[in-house]
């Protein structure tokens, strides 16, 4: 625990999550936890494909368990939607063919991969069950792409497919045209805070206008329950989008106004928080929401490097 400041609002968070694991269209299953990190699933003629892996090998041990409930098909290919420890320590327990990534996602791996890994784990420990069995190093793709990417599993056809900036530099979405599903990673989110300390917020609101543009019937969001009809679909993307927008002009006007980071930050938080208090993270999210928006908008136009130390200084600035 840190001394001398408050805990990370997410280091006394110990409360187990109910797992559900949903059949969302013909080829795609969603693993959600009540806000926890989602995983999601494409079981395809001849192989699987799973989204986004969980923190370790021991918490993707129960997606595996459940996959294997409804099939015996090799699970050949985990896509890695961004870089972020939570989404990619657990991927050694697929055992996968293939790790795929934006080369923008394995550029960020190689920056700061080692860093984050430290951050979040220090931040959020409940996420991070038998942290252990994590393998030494950074989990590393086998393969990358740029821009666009399809993958064939049998007569299924699966694109991969960067949309633009948002929760990250190197975002991804798993898409199925065939049936109009999408795995969003955490560019959306449903009832769920967005955490935003490595985002572009100026892009953020458009790339989630391009994957709208896709008109996605069903969507398994990075958090939150799985979106199964246009219309939830619809308001996950309102959501996210408002939110990323309140925080967005919130922070920019306080910036202009020359005030400084602890001052916009409390006035943010009071504006958001009758609206968006309710949502699973938000008192964890918004210091590095709030911090990461004030760089955008005064002087860093890409996100610095979190660090353990970082954290800390952040956290006493702003909650301390």
């Amino acid at each position: 625990m840190i001394q001398s400041t408050k805990a990370f609002a997410s280091q006394a968070d110990l409360e187990e999550k109910k797992v559900t694991f949903s059949q969302i269209s013909e080829h795609a299953w969603a693993y959600t936890a009540e806000g926890d990190p989602n995983t999601g699933i494409v079981i395809g003629d001849d192989a699987v494909l799973v989204a986004d892996t969980q923190a370790t090998p021991a918490m993707a041990a129960d997606v595996i368990r459940r996959i294997r409930e409804v099939t015996d098909k090799p699970i050949r290919y985990v896509v890695l939607t961004h870089y972020h420890a939570v989404r990619v320590l657990g991927a050694s327990a697929y055992a996968p063919q293939q790790i795929i990534a934006s080369q923008d996602t394995y550029d960020l791996i190689v920056e700061r991969g080692e860093a984050d890994k430290a951050s979040e784990i220090g931040r959020f420990p409940r996420l991070f069950q038998n942290v252990e069995t994590v393998p030494p190093g950074m989990t590393w793709p086998t393969m990358t792409f740029t821009g666009k990417m399809t993958l064939w599993l049998g007569k299924l056809e699966v694109q991969l497919l960067q949309l633009g900036r948002g929760h990250t530099k190197g975002d991804t979405v798993v898409w199925l045209p065939g049936e109009k599903t999408l795995l969003s990673g955490d560019l959306v989110e449903f009832d769920a805070t967005p955490y935003a300390g490595d985002a572009y917020f100026k892009d953020w609101p458009q790339t989630l206008d391009n994957i709208a543009a896709l008109q996605p019937r069903a969507l398994v969001p990075g958090r939150g329950a799985a979106l199964t009809t246009p219309e939830a679909v619809a308001k996950g993307l309102a959501g996210t989008r408002e939110f990323i927008a309140d925080v967005y002009t919130s922070v920019s006007e306080g910036a202009k106004a020359g005030k400084d980071l602890n001052t916009v930050y409390k006035d943010t938080y009071a504006k958001l928080k009758p609206k968006y208090g309710h949502w699973v993270i938000f008192d964890h999210c918004m210091p590095f929401d709030v911090t990461r928006c004030y760089d955008e908008a005064t002087k860093y136009p890409d996100p610095r490097v979190w660090t353990a130390e970082r954290d800390v200084e952040m956290w006493k600035t702003l909650e301390g």
